[in-house]
């Protein structure tokens, strides 16, 4: 999967990108919201490494860059079920520095537009500590309707956390979409 934006690409991680992923993903702004940070430089290679070229379905990570230098800025983990008819999981990670230029906003308005175009998908959802009430608000901003909040459900980082669930039907993007453009 490879998409282009007015100022991104999201395409596929690259060994070279090792360092970047790994201080984005062990920074604690972003590393406190996430299930995987690695451990070094070498687990984020060895990330990188493992990562289908073309997913066919499951978990699968890509990069979102800057599309001026091609700069790596964060990444986007999605998992496609293989019953077409099953929920499209996603999760975004952006590093802080370039938080709040609506990188992530634009990054996943181009998921959506794969995922209900061209894959055919019925619906997409993500899980979202509530603590993080930048992804809550960027959630809300495209549309998600919160369907589920499961207290203290995960434990993660030695602690219990809460688990909200937001979703987007195909329908539901499709006229957000028409009342935007």
């Amino acid at each position: 999967m490879e998409l282009v934006t007015a100022r991104l690409r999201i395409d596929a991680l690259r060994p070279a990108d090792a360092e970047s992923l790994f201080a984005c993903r062990a920074d604690p702004a972003v590393a406190r919201y996430q299930g995987w940070r690695p451990a070094d430089v070498a687990a984020a290679r060895e990330f990188i490494a493992a990562q289908p070229l073309q997913p066919a379905h499951g978990w699968f990570q890509r990069a979102i860059r800057l599309r001026e230098d091609g700069r790596l800025i964060g990444d986007l983990g999605l998992n496609l079920p293989e019953d077409a008819g099953d929920s499209v999981e996603f999760g975004i990670s952006v590093v802080p520095a370039e938080q709040g230029r609506g990188y992530a906003g634009e990054t996943v308005r181009a998921v959506f537009g794969q995922v209900f175009g061209p894959w055919g998908r019925h619906r997409v959802h993500a899980s979202v500590d509530p603590r993080n009430l930048a992804c809550m608000a960027l959630l809300r901003g495209l549309g998600m309707r919160q369907e589920a909040h499961h207290r203290e459900s995960l434990w993660l980082h030695d602690e219990w956390v809460d688990d909200v669930i937001f979703a987007l039907l195909a329908r539901e993007w499709q006229a957000t979409e028409r009342h935007r453009g």
